[in-house]
């Protein structure tokens, strides 16, 4: 029987899930929930440089199928290297950290050109918490924003939000000690609209609306009202909190809504319970309806406050990415963002991506595991969940009427199984190994899936080329893709050494250690000159420093004329 929806007392309300400094409590972008097109798939560059999105329109992101690519907030904001000052605008210029106008527009057309609509992070619903000069020069004081804003547009409550069961305390007091603006007002509506409609005039498709809830619907409904295109794509963030006085359905009326549910019932049921459960979520869990719903495994603020899960655990991470893909509820959101200890660390390099998974970007967009499903989600569009199987504990399996068929082990030991599927008979390629698998006359087919993985097939994939390569998952730059699935121990890890120097030159002691994010997937982007063939090889360190080689002769590749070689459906050989 599937299961119940989560109780209040699992959700973390907004007020509980706030950071102890000043931040944008943002969510990240979807596509809408019912986009035009046959691409509702959103990758959250979060904090990426707008030219480094740019290059992964072209190199990963258009070749994967992704619709949408979401960008931090572009506005002109305080200086200091924490990701939310992201979130404290001092103006409306285009002249933040990630990139001034020219790059803006440069990202959108580069971004158009390969297929992929942009989604701006925007936030419209206060300013900063302090004083001093903005990253584009403008000087400003808490409540002054020259040529901008002044103390009367942020009158109604200059005192920090305390009650979240008081609308007006909500809607009218200060996020986090963020000045507040007034959104009733018809000059601050103005203002608002008129920034919209200046990213609109470079080409935006759509916008993310933080802090959504701390605004009243009808402000923003009157604000979007206002725009050259009233009908233009939103998604607004507003949290779901149990008991409190904004509800985020309110702002179904002017956009797509986040739910923040489903993300929260995804680490319940992959950390805790049993995949089985999830034969019904969605709304069948009380969440919105699907057509109007945001979802994601996880946010900019949500894997920092812990209330979803993050890259840090796992195969959880990587198999609950999978299932959202797959499944039929909402409008994903792929996060791409970078590794943290601190909560509070902003982008590496500022936001530069020189090549993923390197200098702590993670780019969860490019992983094979998720990167595959999105042209599944593509194809299986607008076809209902049919064939579901599950063992009552953390082995499942569905389909997506004749179009595509997924299956998801999580458990700690293999699944060897005959599938029933609605696919027609013949030939297909598992997206997710890139190995090939039939299915016969009866729509069948027999597959063994180790702990913590997941076959995937589609009828937009028939056959495995090129060895099971996925495209480019880097910035554009050449190389190679390295992705070996490898076991290890605590304390253990998987290196990677070749017959370049890039490589280590076959030195254990230079030999580049791999990232184990999507364990047990092991990752890592490595540089070099396009036409360059090389030998290379996985081995194995302990704590210790002790050197295991994987056994058989040295694997073979080359770098091709553009982007990179994939070699990622490696296996470790014992």
């Amino acid at each position: 029987m599937a299961r119940r929806p989560l109780s209040g007392a699992l959700a973390l309300t907004m007020g509980a899930a706030v950071l102890a400094v000043p931040a944008g409590l943002g969510a990240a972008g979807t596509a809408q929930a019912a986009p035009p097109g046959e691409k509702d798939v959103t990758a959250v560059m979060f904090e990426w440089k707008f030219s480094s999105v740019a290059q992964a329109c072209t190199s990963s992101l258009g070749p994967a199928g992704y619709g949408y690519v979401q960008v931090s907030p572009p506005q002109e904001h305080i200086q200091g290297a924490q990701w939310w000052t992201s979130y404290q605008p001092v103006s409306y210029k285009i002249a933040g950290r990630l990139g001034d106008r020219a790059a803006f527009a440069n990202m959108v057309n580069t971004c158009h050109s390969a297929g992929v609509k942009v989604i701006a992070d925007s936030v419209i619903n206060h300013m900063s918490a302090g004083s001093g000069t903005g990253t584009g020069g403008s000087s400003y004081t808490k409540y002054n924003y020259p040529g901008l804003y002044s103390a009367n547009d942020m009158n109604d409550c200059q005192s920090q939000i305390s009650n979240y069961g008081d609308r007006a305390n909500v809607q009218n007091c200060e996020l986090v000690g963020l000045a507040d603006l007034d959104t009733g007002e018809e000059y601050v509506r103005g203002k608002i609209a008129g920034y919209l409609n200046d990213l609109l005039s470079l080409g935006v498709d759509g916008f993310r609306i933080d802090a959504a809830k701390h605004m009243p619907a009808a402000d923003l409904a009157n604000i979007k009202s206002r725009l050259s295109n009233p009908g233009v794509y939103w998604k607004h963030e507003a949290i779901y909190g149990a008991g409190e006085a904004v509800s985020p359905s309110e702002y179904l009326g002017s956009g797509d809504v986040q739910e923040f549910r489903y993300g929260r019932g995804l680490k319940q049921v992959f950390n805790n319970e049993n995949l089985a459960y999830l034969k019904n979520f969605g709304e069948g869990w009380g969440f919105m309806e699907s057509g109007r719903s945001a979802v994601f495994v996880d946010n900019h603020d949500t894997e920092r406050g812990g209330d979803t899960l993050n890259y840090k655990d796992g195969a959880n991470y990587t198999l609950a990415s999978v299932f959202m893909l797959a499944y039929p509820y909402g409008s994903p959101d792929v996060h791409s963002g970078y590794e943290w200890s601190d909560k509070d660390a902003g982008p590496p390099n500022g936001g530069q991506v020189n090549a993923c998974y390197s200098d702590g970007w993670k780019c969860q967009h490019a992983w094979r595991e998720i990167s595959s499903m999105v042209g599944f989600r593509n194809t299986a569009r607008g076809q209902a969940v049919t064939n579901w199987w599950d063992n009552g504990g953390d082995q499942i399996a569905f389909g997506r009427g004749s179009k595509a068929y997924v299956a998801i082990n999580h458990e700690g030991s293999s699944l060897s199984r005959t599938f029933q599927t609605s696919l027609p008979a013949g030939d297909y390629c598992d997206v997710q190994s890139g190995k090939g698998v039939t299915v016969n006359s009866s729509g069948q087919f027999t597959a063994t899936l180790g702990s913590n993985t997941a076959v995937a097939l589609h009828v937009g994939a028939r056959t495995c080329t090129g060895g099971g390569t996925t495209p480019d998952p880097g910035t554009g730059q050449s190389g190679a893709s390295f992705g070996v699935n490898a076991t290890t121990q605590v304390g253990q890890n998987i290196y990677v050494t070749g017959s370049q120097a890039a490589l280590g030159s076959w030195a254990p002691g230079s030999a580049l250690k791999l990232d184990p994010a999507s364990y047990p997937v092991w990752k890592l982007d490595v540089a070099l000159p396009a036409g360059t063939s090389f030998e290379y090889k996985y081995l194995r360190k302990d704590a210790s420093g002790n050197v295991t080689w994987e056994s058989g002769a040295n694997r073979t590749a080359t770098v091709p004329s553009s982007g990179k070689v994939a070699l990622t459906a490696d296996v470790w050989r014992s």
